[in-house]
């Protein structure tokens, strides 16, 4: 039986994945920029890494964080922590860009005052996949998520409440944002297997900042 059904096109038009799922075509495109400039000062000071799960599987997806916390993984569980593990020092500050943008994201799919204090920086490299899972180690389920897709595009998965449910397939080009919350807030979602590709500004690889109010 099929569970999926056919790739949606988002380019030129917004998209609702569900209620209170939506994607915003190219919304974060006028700031690629000052955007890609931000990963790479970040990343500088808190470099990708492929964390392991508590099951021991290290995750294909290379990740990194700035914000007040930042979520990590390791044999002991899934976590936000103020430090990064690898330096012991804070994550990196969030950039007034990133804070934002997320703010007119949300606020562009009916959340207002969203006030993140995580971003989730993930690399994906041709390959790279992301299983269905919930975000659900935050404290605070009232806030939405924000999702910014930047560099080669992407099949993203967005289903329902329960893990089997069927899962639509929306194709995420650069500057792409997704956002969801209220009754789609612990929706299953993932990334199909990142196909091989050279994006003109960053190359053979995708970035995606995800942000989070975790309390």
């Amino acid at each position: 039986m099929d569970l999926f059904d056919s790739i949606v096109e988002s380019e030129q038009r917004d998209v609702q994945l569900a209620p209170g799922a939506m994607l915003l075509a190219g919304f974060a495109r006028p700031l690629e920029a000052a955007l890609i400039e931000a990963v790479a000062a970040i990343i500088a000071r808190a470099p990708f890494r492929h964390l392991v799960t508590p099951g021991g599987h290290r995750m294909s997806v290379a990740m990194t964080n700035c914000g007040r916390v930042g979520w990590v993984s390791d044999r002991t569980g899934y976590r936000y922590d103020t430090n990064d593990p690898d330096s012991g020092l804070p994550w990196p500050s969030m950039p007034e860009t990133f804070a934002d943008l997320a703010l007119r994201a949300a606020d562009g799919a009916g959340f207002a005052d969203f006030r993140p204090d995580a971003c989730l920086i993930n690399r994906y490299e041709p390959g790279a996949k992301l299983s269905l899972h919930q975000d659900k180690d935050e404290l605070d389920f009232n806030a939405p998520i924000v999702s910014v897709s930047l560099g080669l595009p992407a099949t993203f998965l967005f289903g329902g409440l329960n893990r089997n449910d069927k899962t639509t397939r929306y194709r995420l080009a650069h500057g792409d944002v997704v956002v969801w919350g209220g009754s789609a807030r612990l929706a299953y979602h993932g990334v199909m297997p990142l196909a091989d590709g050279e994006h003109p500004l960053l190359g053979n690889q995708r970035i995606n900042l995800t942000f989070r109010k975790t309390r």
